[in-house]
């Protein structure tokens, strides 16, 4: 009898979280041990699925992850980064688009579609989605995002379908046709484009941002006015300042949260937005 009354308190604790959410939407970016372990991307596929089907608007974006980074190397190249973004250079484009738009893209597409929900590959060419310009010479074909038009996601969202997004760009400066662009910076503008009610940046638990009076638990609060003293300080690692700093930019541009979550927690995205514990690190005003 407990054990029923436990699953009815959880389904009933659920019920003001799908009602806020109802016909929101939420942008998720998908990164780092969710792509690489089968379970943990099981559960985030079921997630999304279970998103969908109580009336929650999902766009999962995904940008150069480990099968990408695994082709690289194979063909004799290494990934380098610079302030957070790496760095492809003309033949590493040419893998990356391949990998990215092709195998990645479309493998998640499949899974979502296994599971019963209407997914659809895209990548940010298809449609004039995302447009971008060079950066600096630095970054070889790694551009800036210039231009997000959304009318085709916007689209496909009404229709019922999954929007998944491979970060690969077209370029709006005349000087290369197509451009690779950060997934944090992507989801970010994305999630403003489309007026998102969240945006979930998944992240490995070592980069998870944390609570100086637990060590072990993640920040669960960051108001936005801290985060530069916390970046100086070192509080936000190398590796997380860049995400930060995207999904900052994010709620301040009209975003109505940001949150950062451990995506080793199988899933953590139902545990953050249906129930109240709440798991990760959601910026505030």
């Amino acid at each position: 009898m407990d054990a029923n009354l436990d699953r009815a308190k959880v389904l009933t604790e659920a019920l003001p979280y799908i009602q806020q959410y109802n016909g929101k939407i939420v942008v998720i970016n998908c990164g780092g041990v969710p792509m690489t372990d089968p379970e943990l991307r099981e559960a985030v596929m079921s997630d999304i699925i279970m998103l969908r089907l109580v009336g929650i608007k999902v766009v999962l974006v995904h940008g150069i992850g480990p099968e990408a980074k695994q082709a690289l190397k194979d063909a004799g190249m290494e990934l380098q980064y610079k302030d957070g973004y790496p760095c492809v250079n003309d033949d590493a484009l040419d893998v990356v688009q391949q990998v990215l738009c092709g195998k990645v893209n479309k493998g998640l597409v499949s899974a979502l579609n296994q599971k019963g929900g209407k997914a659809i590959g895209l990548c940010g060419i298809d449609g004039g989605l995302l447009s971008a310009k060079t950066i600096s010479p630095a970054y070889g074909r790694t551009g800036e995002v210039a231009k997000v038009d959304v009318t085709m996601v916007n689209s496909f969202l009404n229709q019922g379908y999954i929007p998944v997004i491979a970060t690969v760009a077209q370029g709006a400066d005349g000087l290369a046709n197509v451009y690779s662009v950060s997934a944090n910076v992507a989801a970010a503008k994305l999630a403003v484009a489309l007026g998102a009610e969240k945006l979930i940046q998944l992240t490995d638990k070592e980069s998870m941002l944390q609570n100086p009076d637990d060590p072990d638990a993640p920040m669960p609060e960051l108001h936005l006015s801290k985060v530069p003293a916390l970046i100086r300080s070192g509080a936000i690692s190398q590796i997380m300042v860049h995400k930060v700093n995207c999904s900052v930019e994010a709620v301040r541009s009209g975003v109505k949260s940001a949150t950062f979550l451990d995506g080793t927690v199988p899933h953590a995205i139902l545990l953050e937005l249906l129930s109240d514990e709440g798991i990760g690190t959601m910026l505030t005003h």
